[in-house]
């Protein structure tokens, strides 16, 4: 007995060093090879600090893109999604409640052509991105709103667009909407 006590508690300590001391040490320093040194990436308007790159925000102004929705209320101290599946009632009124309002806001847009994206929680809560459809699917009210021609907006997004290596297309909100304020 006395043998595996000492194994057990040698194990323990062996555990201890590497993942208090080692791997915290390792993570930290991949870290310090990321663009912002792993404090994330601000965004700054005019001065000022408006927002994270990977953390979504609420627009609800017309001439502002709109984001995806967030189950969380974009609250970064703690990110989730609603759990609630597709077949439940309450999440399809939800559902139906946020292609409601997007169609009132969007005249122009038949229901069908909506992205899911943008009337649906993301699976954090805090997701920042749109797709490439989603950005665009918003730019005859964000040019009505401002009175700017949709081209230069449409030229926006193309220019935020970002194609990752992995993964689909990706338009950054915060970062669309900061140029949108900028006139760029």
């Amino acid at each position: 007995m006395k043998q595996h006590i000492i194994a057990a508690l040698r194990l323990t300590l062996v555990c201890i060093i590497f993942f208090c001391g080692i791997y915290t040490l390792l993570i930290w320093a991949i870290a310090q090879a990321a663009p912002a040194k792993g404090e994330g990436e601000t965004l700054m308007a005019k001065g000022k600090v408006v927002g994270y790159a990977l953390e979504g925000q609420n627009f609800t102004k017309s001439e502002y893109f709109w984001s995806r929705p967030s189950a969380v209320g974009y609250n970064a101290a703690g990110s989730g999604g609603s759990n609630k599946g597709p077949s439940n009632p309450d999440y399809l009124k939800d559902v139906q409640s946020k292609i409601d309002t997007f169609l009132v806001y969007n005249p122009g847009v038949k229901k069908e052509d909506i992205p899911s994206e943008l009337v649906t929680y993301s699976g954090g809560g805090l997701d920042p991105d749109l797709s490439p459809a989603g950005a665009r699917i918003q730019i005859a009210r964000i040019a009505k709103a401002r009175q700017i021609p949709e081209e230069k907006i449409r030229s926006l997004v193309d220019q935020y667009t970002e194609k990752g290596l992995f993964g689909p297309a990706k338009v950054n909100v915060l970062k669309l909407n900061i140029a949108l304020d900028e006139g760029r």
